[in-house]
């Protein structure tokens, strides 16, 4: 097996860019002209792909766009969806918000419209409550280099994007609270008809997302409502198979519809609007307002289990066989609790709350996590978040992928560690990486942004490579690279990345994840058990 700094040139030299030549495009909507940059990729930002969702688009699915005039001029980003500012300042993005935002961005190295290149389509995280394309870690040009067609996607977040309700149920006759999807839907949709006019393959379409973005793969990795309009499938610390969360249970997120749309009844009073035209009525300021502050607003707003774009349970929709068949590549970070759990945790603080989330599954993830100290139980309670939030889902995920589908499923854990991140790889840490964006601002996610270190490029090249040769033939391997066996229940190997020798290896938490898994199954039965 070849160590980094062996590989590290021959990635260089792939990601040497031919001289782009499409610098204007005839879309949907109109024609659009692109910058080139120094680097011979053509970059076109802030096209729109829908109609502006305002006013009577308030809380509806996408519309289609009205044609604009003359050519318009691509080159700068959209504002980002409106939402607390907190993510844009951590991630050094503009500040500027507005309701108009269903923008996407295009990076094409293409030399001419019919060379058919692979496509990435990304899908920014944040909770669900934020986000925006225009992070500088998330600038396309570089990953762009390595011979990909890039295009970034902004949806609706927070009260915009996941309100449910009554009136919206009724009004689209297919329930609500996952307009944010839609969004999304609408610009794979708009990839689908326009890519190839960039020298793009619309057949060739990887979506790929970090966090809330990789969660939303995962979701529409099982929506009908996406099928068709992607090939492949990268979900960075994302996935989505917990059954509906009715009140606190742990380890799950996405209500069932009628609990959501109690929320949004709930969300509505506290706005002081008594039904759905007067909320449409008020300012978007107004909206945000009601929205709570920080991360308590994911409990707020999150995608919903809908009966439509979401018809239910992810879990027991690829145990069914109900699900987009694509060969996936997705995993987790060494350490991605300490970004949400901070401070101190005593064992009593920690007891509690296991017992107070997780029910009958409480002795045995209590007897997976040490805490009998203060340490021990302030890392076991960042490392349940871990498991509980990323990586069981993960893990789950590819397990059903390669029990009920035909196409392979790729795992990693990664573990890259910074003078910033000493004790393991921080939630979204991997992000610049895999752009080749390191020491871009914003790519530590709210500490100062520092130069690469040359163990931060090679770690870049590797992952970047291993990306776009996934987005290339649905494998991540290559002559050259680190081998990256696919993962089966019976050969259950990830794919290291650290800084001594990335390789396969066993799944370092799988004692945890089946403590884990113990306690989902229970859910799952007792939700069956409430339906009935």
């Amino acid at each position: 097996m070849k160590t980094l700094p062996v590989v590290v040139a021959a990635l260089l030299l792939a990601a040497a860019p031919a001289r782009a030549q499409v610098r204007e495009a005839e879309v949907t909507g109109g024609k659009v002209a692109g910058v080139a940059g120094s680097n011979g990729i053509v970059a076109f930002k802030g096209i729109p792909f829908a109609a502006a969702p305002v006013g009577p688009l308030r809380w509806k699915a996408p519309q289609p766009l009205k044609p604009w005039t003359g050519t318009l001029g691509a080159r700068t980003f959209a504002p980002a969806c409106v939402q607390d500012l907190t993510l844009p300042r951590a991630f050094s993005a503009p500040l500027d918000l507005s309701e108009d935002c269903l923008h996407l961005n295009v990076w094409t190295p293409a030399r001419t419209a019919g060379d058919k290149l692979p496509v990435m389509v990304w899908i920014y995280g944040g909770g669900f409550i934020g986000g925006q394309t225009s992070a500088p870690i998330y600038e396309g040009s570089r990953l762009a280099e390595k011979g990909v067609v890039l295009v970034s996607v902004a949806y609706r977040v927070g009260a915009f994007g996941f309100l449910a309700h009554p009136e919206l149920s009724k009004e689209s006759g297919k329930g609500s609270g996952n307009f944010g999807l839609q969004d999304q839907i609408a610009g794979l949709k708009w990839v689908k008809a326009n890519i190839a006019k960039f020298g793009g393959d619309a057949d060739r379409v990887t979506i790929f997302g970090e966090s809330a973005g990789g969660i939303a793969v995962s979701m529409l990795a099982a929506s009908p409502a996406a099928k068709g309009f992607f090939q492949r499938a990268i979900s960075e610390s994302g996935g989505s198979f917990g059954r509906p969360k009715f009140t606190n249970e742990g380890g799950v997120n996405v209500l069932p519809l009628q609990v959501a749309e109690a929320g949004g009844k709930a969300f509505l009073e506290k706005l002081g609007a008594r039904d759905i035209a007067a909320a449409r009525a008020l300012g978007a300021d107004a909206i945000q307002k009601g929205v709570a502050p920080g991360l308590a607003a994911t409990t707020q707003f999150w995608p919903v289990f809908d009966g439509d774009v979401l018809p239910g349970d992810q879990y027991e929709l690829y145990q069914a066989g109900r699900f987009n068949d694509t060969p996936v590549l997705i995993g987790t970070n060494s350490d991605e609790g300490a970004l949400f759990i901070q401070g101190k945790v005593t064992p009593a603080q920690f007891e509690g709350a296991v017992r107070g989330g997780y029910g009958k599954g409480a002795d045995a993830i209590l007897a997976a996590y040490p805490h009998a100290t203060d340490a021990e139980a302030l890392a076991s309670a960042r490392n349940l978040m871990r498991e509980s939030t990323f990586a069981w889902h993960t893990w789950a995920w590819a397990m059903l992928q390669s029990d009920n589908g035909k196409s392979k499923a790729f795992v990693y854990y990664y573990d890259h560690r910074t003078p910033q991140q000493p004790n393991g790889a921080g939630h979204g840490s991997e992000i610049a990486y895999v752009f080749r964006t390191v020491g871009e601002p914003g790519s530590t996610i709210g500490a100062p942004a520092t130069p690469a270190r040359p163990v931060d490029t090679t770690m870049s090249e590797l992952m970047s490579s291993y990306w776009t040769n996934f987005a290339r033939t649905g494998d991540p391997n290559r002559a050259g690279l680190p081998q990256w066996p696919a993962f089966t229940p019976a050969d259950q190997r990830v794919l290291f990345f650290d800084d001594t020798q990335s390789g396969a290896r066993p799944v370092p938490n799988i004692d945890q994840i089946k403590a884990l898994d113990a306690y989902y199954a229970w859910r799952r039965d007792e939700a069956k058990t409430k339906a009935r």
